[in-house]
């Protein structure tokens, strides 16, 4: 049996559609030149939920295995990304980085109660959503994956193992010669 073509994605950015853009294109070229495989290399701060959720309903949908590998720190909605992996590994000096849900609000803004209102069910239904992928991906309850988010969990690769976000500790990232893709602020 031979090995399936393989690319491997470094993504070393914001979760947010310019970068999620790219990460979307570089998949969608690869596979068109025949990759089956890919392994996602993520350290991310995190960024814009709807992003990060499209890209992982759509990591998901390829006809392509999908693999990810923390190499730094993934936090906030990027560990949604990361779940996109069926196989998921971490290096031994990683993080990992659970939080709720906000929005920024420019300054002088005001708000009346329906807009607030309307804010507020926006905001619940991408924590439910978000708890809804972790926990599915983790073998745990949504519910108390929306504990961890309010609450604020920060695991280290061992925790994050047990936790079920990790199936693997591993340094190693690629090897030699393999065909790299950067997804990174230029």
């Amino acid at each position: 049996m031979s090995e399936k073509k393989t690319c491997y994605i470094n993504f070393f950015a914001r979760i947010e559609q310019r970068s999620i853009g790219a990460l979307m294109r570089a998949v969608q070229d690869r596979l068109r030149k025949g990759v089956e495989r890919f392994i996602i290399l993520i350290s991310s701060p995190g960024g814009q939920v709807a992003a990060g959720l499209s890209a992982y309903n759509f990591l998901r949908g390829i006809p392509a295995e999908v693999e990810t590998h923390n190499y730094g720190s993934v936090d906030s909605v990027a560990i949604v990304l990361f779940c996109a992996g069926i196989r998921r590994k971490c290096v031994p000096n990683a993080r990992f980085f659970l939080h709720g849900v906000g929005f920024d609000v420019p300054q002088g803004a005001r708000f009346e109660t329906k807009q607030l209102e309307e804010k507020m069910k926006g905001l619940r239904i991408d924590v439910e959503n978000l708890a809804r992928v972790i926990a599915e991906n983790c073998n745990r309850d949504a519910r108390d994956i929306e504990r961890d988010m309010l609450e604020v969990k920060e695991l280290n690769p061992t925790q994050a193992r047990d936790y079920g976000l990790v199936h693997e500790i591993e340094r190693e990232l690629y090897p030699k010669g393999a065909d790299v893709v950067l997804i990174a602020p230029k």
